[in-house]
């Protein structure tokens, strides 16, 4: 009686254990994408099929076109569409899209990708050029590469400052001597956010609260910060690495310190949209962005890349001679919080 309850259930067994191995296999699969680049044969056959892709990205116009222009050259049978908005525009445009059900996007570019990512709206793709860049410059869910590095540093007048005059650190900041002589982006939230996950909440609210004693300039813009202190209107500032040196090389009395700890790095990612039309031609776009030779196009016209392979343009760049600690894009979900801190602190 006992034999043959049991065999009773065998059926169901069957079914259960064919179910459960249909499962593993799929979960197999699932995960063997997202640790395994695609076959190149694959990503070309199905990027020639959808023949289209759709680029979402903060990248100023005349650089994010000759990227696209380039992509066209090497793969002529996708034709490319690209949207430039600054990057809270887009990601409120993309979000907006989504809740009405539109999914237009293939590729993007943005500063605030967690958002995205948190949102289920990205797809992860373990570009076959990730393993060049370090840890800290790519999703360990494999979702997202940064595209471009900014540096955001102190700079200083070369003229109103002398040699060896620079503060050396930012504590160096806090010196009596700079009282009134500091610009600022009065939006500075993401190196706030930074500072805080770096130094500890503690130890960097009291630097920020000491900062905002020492009379601050407060301007919109890193760009408008760098031309004005090239100007006289302020000696020192918190600039982007790459605007300085170009300034410089145009003959700007500008120049940067280097011995600050920590260099505060913004990431700029790409990513492929979860529901793109045209998933193939997106994973295309972004293993070729990622490239050495994308980068290097980047790099021409002032962009730092997060790539170990390429020299920077200045020696003092190199990754092995700063301290860099990458800004991780998370940052941007919480970002209503730093801002109102930052605002608190430095009340004008």
């Amino acid at each position: 009686m006992a034999r043959a309850v049991k065999w009773k259930w065998l059926p169901e067994l069957c079914v259960f254990a064919f179910v459960l191995v249909g499962c593993l296999h799929v979960l197999a699969q699932r995960s063997l994408s997202q640790t395994h680049p695609m076959p190149q044969e694959k990503l070309l056959e199905g990027a020639k099929r959808e023949g289209k892709m759709v680029w979402y990205s903060s990248l100023n116009i005349n650089d994010s076109k000759a990227l696209l222009d380039r992509f066209e050259q090497k793969y002529p049978f996708v034709k490319t569409e690209l949207l430039r908005a600054g990057a809270e525009q887009l990601l409120n445009r993309i979000l907006n899209e989504n809740r009405a059900g539109r999914h237009l996007f293939d590729a993007v570019n943005l500063t605030s990708i967690t958002a995205l990512k948190k949102a289920g709206l990205l797809q992860p793709h373990r570009s076959r050029e990730g393993s060049a860049y370090p840890n800290q410059f790519r999703d360990s869910d494999g979702y997202w590469v940064t595209l471009y590095n900014l540096y955001t540093v102190i700079g200083y007048n070369t003229k109103l400052v002398g040699q060896g005059e620079a503060p050396k650190d930012w504590h160096g900041l806090l010196d009596p001597k700079w009282r009134g002589k500091i610009g600022m982006d009065q939006e500075e939230y993401e190196w706030y956010a930074g500072m805080l996950d770096y130094w500890g909440e503690e130890r960097a609210r009291k630097f920020m609260r000491a900062l905002s004693g020492q009379n601050i300039h407060w301007r919109k813009g890193h760009t408008l910060i760098a031309q004005l202190m090239a100007a006289g209107e302020f000696s020192v500032g918190l600039v982007y690495a790459h605007r300085i040196e170009s300034m410089k090389r145009a003959g700007a009395p500008v120049d940067w310190v280097k011995t600050s700890d920590p260099v505060m790095v913004t990431l700029a990612p790409i990513a492929v949209a979860a529901k793109a039309s045209h998933p193939n031609a997106a994973k295309l776009f972004m293993d070729f962005s990622l490239s050495k030779e994308a980068q290097v196009m980047l790099q021409k016209v002032n962009r730092i890349s997060g790539r170990l392979d390429i020299e920077p343009t200045v020696p003092e760049m190199h990754p092995s001679k700063l301290k860099l600690v990458a800004i991780h894009p998370g940052v941007a979900e919480d970002l209503t919080r730093y801002s109102r801190e930052f605002q608190e602190i430095f009340s004008r």
